[in-house]
């Protein structure tokens, strides 16, 4: 039998631009990522990663200098990946501006008319002056915790959830070191050593990711909720008995007599009634116990970490507890968080470049949801009550922009 020969051929080089994904952006917008003006946040919304893909969909990115530095992303990693590296008046010269900490009356000052900021809603940096030179400016406003797929599920308030969660247990482990001037006692206990006693105020999404890092260091877990059927899924979820309530006021007290920690984790956004932790029960913890309240931009979990002034320490004692009231946990890992945000956000900027920002606010129910001001008008019911100022109805407006 003969043996045929084949020739070899040489392999085809196709050209990096050729790889490229074409332009589907039927409005190309020009995006502005501002350095906060927070020390303490640390986080951004877009990676460069995340910008990469935003500038390929047809969208221009201007990038405030040092903006990136709280997530260890230099200048050049932004106008590698297609941003403008610029001045901060022409980032809020943008027609849309992603920021973490709401805009301040200047930040807002300096964005032009009928543009769109989207923040985190933190009340408490939050005048309703900032609301009214919203107004006045016919801006849109969206509010990152009011997105929501379904009214259950809330894509960006649960991932930050799930980041302060992990976190709220690796700053009680630290507090009650000795280097912090806690008790000094391990979260997880020991042989002939009782495990330290959490409690978690809350069974949502937070409570739930903080209960399994409270029992993954072996730490005995109490959760509390005004919710049966939330107290039933933390259950089915951490695939695990753990001790849960109801808020039954003598149950509560005794609990918090023992705890040495203790988690605040209720949701306040969207939420028709708010439960807070009276003073009382506190002042009969033990001397040295720790409460970590993880809601102290929505208002607070615990009557002693509620109307805090402006200028008040992030770390006090009261009673002979310490109370860690840190507005922006997640910053302590600023760069996961900003990852986790980028994969949501990304997507919506695309939805968003092949349908214009009215459009999508029209076709797309998750992204219409967050926002609480449309052209000057506040459209979110829960915002508008949180300012005792009228809500109106979105419907209304969407077809006349």
């Amino acid at each position: 039998m003969k043996a045929t020969q084949t020739s070899i051929k040489e392999p085809v080089h196709i050209s990096k631009e050729l790889l490229k994904k074409v332009s589907n952006a039927k409005f190309p917008m020009k995006i502005g990522i501002p350095k906060e003006n927070r020390e303490d946040e640390k986080r951004l919304v877009f990676t460069p990663e995340a910008v990469g893909m935003i500038v390929e969909a047809g969208h221009q990115i201007l990038f405030e200098a040092g903006a990136g530095a709280g997530i260890n992303y230099s200048d050049a990693d932004y106008s590698e990946s297609g941003a403008t590296v610029t001045s901060k008046d022409e980032v809020f010269a943008c027609d849309l501006v992603f920021k973490i900490a709401p805009a301040t009356p200047e930040e807002i000052a300096a964005m032009k008319r009928k543009a769109t900021v989207c923040s985190m809603l933190h009340f408490p940096d939050m005048p309703v002056e900032l609301i009214h030179a919203m107004s006045e400016k016919t801006l849109n406003a969206v509010g990152y915790e009011l997105i929501t797929s379904d009214g259950r599920n809330f894509p960006v308030q649960d991932s930050i959830s799930e980041i302060d969660g992990i976190a709220a247990i690796s700053v009680a482990s630290e507090l009650l070191s000795n280097e912090r001037g806690g008790k000094g006692i391990l979260l997880g206990g020991i042989p002939g050593i009782s495990p330290a006693e959490i409690i978690i105020i809350g069974a949502g999404t937070t409570g739930r990711v903080t209960a399994r890092a409270a029992l993954a260091m072996g730490a005995l877990v109490k959760v509390f909720d005004d919710d049966v059927l939330k107290l039933r899924r933390l259950q089915e979820a951490l695939g695990t008995m753990v001790f849960t309530s109801v808020f039954q006021p003598k149950v509560l007290a005794n609990a918090f007599r023992s705890a040495d920690v203790v988690i605040g984790a209720l949701p306040c956004i969207n939420e028709a009634v708010r439960c807070l932790i009276p003073a009382d029960v506190i002042r009969r913890m033990k001397q040295g116990a720790l409460i970590i309240d993880l809601r102290i931009n929505q208002g607070g979990c615990f009557e002693t970490t509620c109307f805090l002034p402006e200028n008040h320490p992030k770390i006090f004692e009261k009673d002979g507890v310490i109370h860690y009231c840190e507005q922006n946990i997640s910053s302590r890992t600023a760069r996961t968080a900003s990852m986790a945000m980028s994969n949501i956000f990304t997507p919506m900027i695309i939805r968003i470049g092949e349908s214009s920002l009215s459009g999508i606010a029209q076709a797309d129910n998750i992204f219409r949801s967050g926002l609480y001001m449309y052209s000057g008008k506040l459209v979110n019911s829960y915002v508008a009550n949180r300012f005792n100022l009228p809500a109106n109805d979105i419907g209304l407006f969407l077809h006349a922009f």
